[in-house]
């Protein structure tokens, strides 16, 4: 229910009519959900998405397709399904202090100002022993897109510690996904994506935070 109201030409029924009957149909999409977590796997129905390219803001460029960001409409359900897995999946990694401990990004109770603060917090430190302070700054490009499957599922279970049929769903959320491309009213055909999440889904920043972990020892 605290769900946005939002609704993917992918869903069978509007999300809207879901929440108003939510009472009647709960039984039936809290079996799906349990079904799915059960046999470790994601209905290849669900792993379809629309894409809609967006300005990443206003004033830029519109021919130029670097400018626009991929965001992808997935189905409610999907959503739903995925929400069950990070939030389970969270627990597990905050219970047994997995985070990296410096990671603000896709974090409950960290942001961006969380990440600011212990920066300046570094560098009053270093001011007041007489050190000097070096920031490095890296911008990583279509991060989302280029994530090997492959080397993230070694990651989760060298680093991380899923085995079975949470590893098993966590790859089936991963293979076979397809989408296609909405733009003026038209359908791209399907294509098959070989790397990455969407941009869009619930689980893909926490994914990604443990895809990138290895980067901290990498620094320190």
């Amino acid at each position: 229910m605290s769900s946005p109201i939002k609704s993917c030409s992918l869903d069978p029924v509007p999300t809207f009519l879901l929440r108003e009957f939510v009472d009647l149909l709960l039984p039936y999409a809290t079996r799906m959900v349990n079904a799915s977590l059960e046999e470790g796997r994601l209905p290849i129905s669900q792993r379809h998405a629309i894409v809609t390219p967006l300005l990443k803001r206003p004033g830029l460029k519109t021919a130029d397709m670097s400018n626009y960001r991929p965001v992808s409409n997935l189905g409610f359900m999907t959503k739903v399904v995925e929400r069950a897995v990070a939030i389970r999946l969270n627990d597990y990694l905050v219970g047994n202090d997995l985070l990296p401990c410096h990671q603000s990004a896709y974090r409950k109770k960290h942001s961006t100002e969380t990440a600011m603060l212990r920066v300046w917090s570094d560098v009053l430190m270093a001011a007041d022993i007489l050190q000097v302070t070096l920031l490095c700054l890296l911008d990583l490009s279509a991060a989302f897109d280029c994530v090997d499957h492959d080397l993230l599922l070694h990651r989760l279970q060298l680093s991380f510690g899923p085995r079975g049929v949470a590893l098993e769903w966590i790859r089936s959320f991963l293979t076979d996904r397809t989408q296609q491309i909405a733009y003026d009213g038209q359908l791209s055909t399907s294509c098959l994506l070989p790397f990455g999440f969407p941009q869009g889904s619930v689980l893909g920043p926490l994914l990604y935070t443990l895809y990138t972990a290895d980067l901290t020892y990498v620094v320190e």
